[in-house]
């Protein structure tokens, strides 16, 4: 018996729905646990646009591998959008690419997250494919500049780079809120929009300071500037050196003080979110919450800048805030208090086993 065509193609739906699904929480337990928060079309898209940003991600972070071969993998996946048979050289090429084992075999079923994508409307994959293009193009010219590991110079070029990696997060996923909620109309849209790259660029800024040795030992990845370590007696060659522990802490402190402006627009921007858009606020919150945590622990902190070490808080905390943040989502007074409260002290409920 022949299988109709559009069984097949309903079929084909069903596994890319279910891979991505389970695939979410392998490479990221956070937005995992907003993703489920998002309704309909919103939610897949989010999933969707994570995945794909992840995967540009993973071949940008690829150890070991010729900058024009990754820079040949990204123009494949851009052209994936649209052609076949570059997906196909696209899949083929990331098989043998090192790394974590959920980000490979995420990268590795690309075909299947470009088919769950392509459920979604016209709309909101043109939303989708306009932010994730302009990460991929971002990330292809940082790989081809540094060839040896990519080396921040500037400051300037450090906000560039975050720009990309995930300033254009922020625009899409506000984008998105545009696109899908009735609550977020052209006056709100354009509030939200001025925030919307510090909100995202916030996050990275943080995840950069805590996992500085990370990204040195495992990625060949070093984004203090040069200049900032230069002007406190360092390199970037020697951001681990132990006899340079407080000359390489005293470099970040211009990253830091970066992190908290950007945490407060983040801030903001979380605020300006109407309360009908309780999912996108829910969004939103934990990232936020966990990333003021983090901050604060990591001003306190040089565990970072140790061979190996990394600056995490515990997970009574993140359950903590998961449970208090999605208490208070709809107060913007209690979200105030929480965040002042978590930048004081740890925030660790008796009760959040």
């Amino acid at each position: 018996m022949t299988v109709p065509a559009a069984a097949l193609d309903a079929i084909a739906q069903q596994d890319a729905a279910r891979f991505c699904a389970a695939i979410l929480p392998a490479v990221s337990r956070t937005f995992a646990l907003g993703i489920k928060v998002l309704p309909g079309a919103l939610g897949q898209a989010v999933l969707d646009a994570y995945l794909l940003c992840r995967i540009a991600d993973t071949v940008e972070d690829a150890p070991g591998i010729d900058p024009d071969v990754k820079a040949a993998l990204f123009d494949d996946f851009l052209a994936a959008f649209d052609d076949a048979e570059a997906l196909t050289r696209f899949t083929a090429g990331v098989q043998e690419l090192p790394g974590e084992i959920a980000h490979l075999t995420l990268t590795r079923n690309t075909a299947l997250v470009f088919a769950h994508f392509g459920a979604l409307p016209p709309n909101t994959r043109a939303v989708v494919r306009k932010w994730v293009a302009e990460m991929a193009v971002g990330m292809r010219k940082f790989v081809l500049l540094y060839p040896n590991g990519i080396r921040i110079q500037t400051v300037a070029e450090y906000q560039e780079y975050c720009y990309y990696v995930a300033g254009t997060v922020g625009y899409m996923l506000t984008d998105l809120w545009h696109e899908h909620s009735p609550s977020i109309g052209a006056e709100r849209y354009a509030v939200l929009r001025e925030r919307c790259r510090a909100f995202a660029e916030a996050l990275q800024t943080v995840n950069i300071l805590k996992d500085v040795a990370v990204d040195a030992e495992q990625e060949n990845s070093v984004f203090v500037p040069e200049e900032l370590l230069q002007a406190h007696g360092s390199t970037q060659s020697r951001i681990l050196a132990p006899e340079l522990l407080a000359s390489n802490r005293e470099a970040l402190t211009q990253l830091i003080k970066l992190a908290w402006h950007d945490l407060e627009e983040a801030l903001t921007y979380l605020l300006d979110i109407p309360r009908r858009a309780v999912s996108i606020r829910m969004f939103c919150i934990l990232p936020l919450l966990l990333a003021y945590a983090t901050l604060r622990d990591l001003v306190e902190s040089t565990a970072m800048l140790r061979p190996g070490g990394s600056v995490k808080i515990s997970r009574r905390e993140v359950k903590s805030l998961l449970m208090t943040g999605s208490v208070l989502a709809m107060s913007n007074r209690g979200l105030r208090w929480l965040v002042a409260r978590v930048r004081q002290r740890s925030f660790e409920l008796a009760f959040a086993g």
